[in-house]
C-alpha cells in the first residue's frame, strides 16, 4: 500500500501541494482559474464551463454536513487480508443496475439524498444477489427525511448518516429520475440548463430550487398506481465507516459503494479528467457522493467516485480523486449500512 510520505511526493512534484488545512492556493475564478489548474499541476485537467461560484454553489450543502465523524461513532473497522490495487464496482457486480446509474441532483443541495439512495440501491442488489435489483428514490430521503431522524434542511443540505437511519426506521420506495419517471416516486426537480441526450433543458431558476413536499404516495405519471406502503425497502443497519483507506477498501469489497462526503472549491466544478486535487479557488460548500473503487494512474492513487451533476460532468458523470491524504476531507466521513431483505410492510 501507499505510505504517507509516498502520496505527499506525488502531490508535491504535480502541484507542490502538501495536507489538507496546510495548502495555499490562489483565489481565482472563471477562466483565469482553468488557466492557472491546467499550468500549475500535471494530474487533472480543468475545462468543464465558466460558470459564477453561486450557480455552484446551489448545488452543495454547508459544510456543517461534511465533518469528520468521531473516532467513538465509527463502527466498520474491519481490514481485509488482501486488498487489490484496483477495483470497480461496476465491473463485480455488473448485473446491478444502479451501479452505473448517474443521476442528476439539478439545482438543489440533495447530493446527501442522492449518494445514500444510490449506495443504498447497490447494497440491496449486491446483498440479495441481484433478486432486488432496482433504483431507490433520492425524492423519498430528501422530501420526507424529518421529525427524529432529521437529515437536515432538503434542498439546503443533510447528514448522510442520517439518511441511512432513516432507511432503517422508514424504508425507500423505488425511483429513478425525472426523465425517466420510472419507480413508485422519481426524482420530481427537472435537469435545468444542460443537454441531456437529444434533450435541452431551460435554463435554471436564479433561486435554488425549493425542497419537494413529502407525500405518503406514488408520484410517478407511469407508476401512481403502485402502493407506496408496499413498495418500500428498508435498511437493517447504518454505520460510520473508518478513516483509514484499508477500512474504506474493505468495506467496498465486503458490502458494496460507501457514501462520502468532502468539501467542495471551485476548481472541483470545472474538473474535466484525471486524478483531481484542490488547485485554486475557494471553498464553497459540502457535497456528499459515492466512491465506486480505486485504482491508480502514472502512479497516483486514486479513488473512483460517481457524482450526481449528469453525464455530462467530468468522466461521464465520474470523477477520480487523490486517495491516501483525506484529499478535501473525502475519507473522513464514510457511511455505509446493510439492507433488512426479510422486512416488508
Amino acid at each position: 500500500m501507499w505510505k504517507l510520505s509516498a502520496l505527499l511526493l506525488v502531490v508535491a512534484s504535480a502541484s507542490a501541494l502538501v495536507l489538507p488545512g496546510q495548502r495555499t492556493a490562489p483565489s481565482l475564478t472563471g477562466q483565469s482559474l482553468i488557466d492557472y489548474v491546467n499550468t500549475a499541476q500535471k494530474l487533472w485537467t480543468a475545462g468543464h464551463q465558466v460558470i459564477p461560484k453561486e450557480k455552484i454553489q446551489k448545488k452543495l450543502m454547508h459544510v456543517k454536513y461534511v465533518a469528520a465523524h468521531k473516532d467513538e461513532d465509527i463502527v466498520a473497522t474491519e481490514v481485509a487480508a488482501s486488498i487489490p490495487a484496483s477495483f470497480d464496482a461496476r465491473q463485480k457486480w455488473p448485473k446491478c443496475v444502479s451501479i452505473d446509474n448517474i443521476r442528476d441532483q439539478s439545482d438543489c443541495g440533495s447530493c446527501w439524498a442522492f449518494a445514500a439512495a444510490e449506495a443504498i440501491s447497490d447494497r440491496t442488489c449486491i446483498h440479495s444477489n441481484g433478486a432486488v435489483n432496482t433504483l431507490l428514490s433520492s425524492e423519498d430521503l430528501l422530501s420526507c427525511c424529518t421529525g427524529l431522524f432529521s437529515c437536515g434542511n432538503g434542498c439546503e443540505g443533510g447528514y448522510p448518516i442520517q439518511a441511512w437511519k432513516w432507511w432503517g426506521k422508514h424504508g425507500l420506495v423505488t425511483g429513478g429520475s425525472y426523465e425517466s419517471q420510472f419507480g413508485c416516486k422519481p426524482y420530481s426537480i427537472a435537469p435545468c440548463g444542460e443537454t441531456v441526450g437529444n434533450v435541452t433543458w431551460p435554463a435554471c431558476p436564479q433561486d435554488t430550487e425549493p425542497t419537494p413536499k413529502c407525500v405518503d404516495k406514488c408520484t410517478s405519471k407511469k407508476n401512481y398506481q403502485t402502493a407506496y406502503l408496499q413498495d418500500k425497502h428498508f435498511g437493517a443497519t447504518a454505520y460510520a465507516v473508518g478513516k483509514k483507506v484499508e477500512q474504506l477498501q474493505t468495506e467496498i469489497l465486503n458490502n458494496g459503494p460507501i457514501e462520502v462526503a468532502f468539501t467542495v472549491y471551485e476548481d472541483f466544478y470545472q474538473y474535466h479528467s484525471g486524478v483531481y486535487v484542490h488547485t485554486a479557488g475557494e471553498a464553497l460548500g459540502g457535497h456528499a457522493v459515492k466512491i465506486v473503487g480505486w485504482g491508480s494512474e502514472n502512479g497516483t492513487p486514486y479513488w473512483l467516485v460517481a457524482n450526481s451533476w449528469n453525464v455530462g460532468w467530468g468522466e461521464n458523470g465520474y470523477f477520480r480523486i487523490l486517495r491516501g491524504v483525506n484529499e478535501c476531507g473525502i475519507e473522513h466521513a464514510a457511511v455505509g449500512g446493510l439492507p433488512d431483505l426479510d422486512r416488508h410492510n
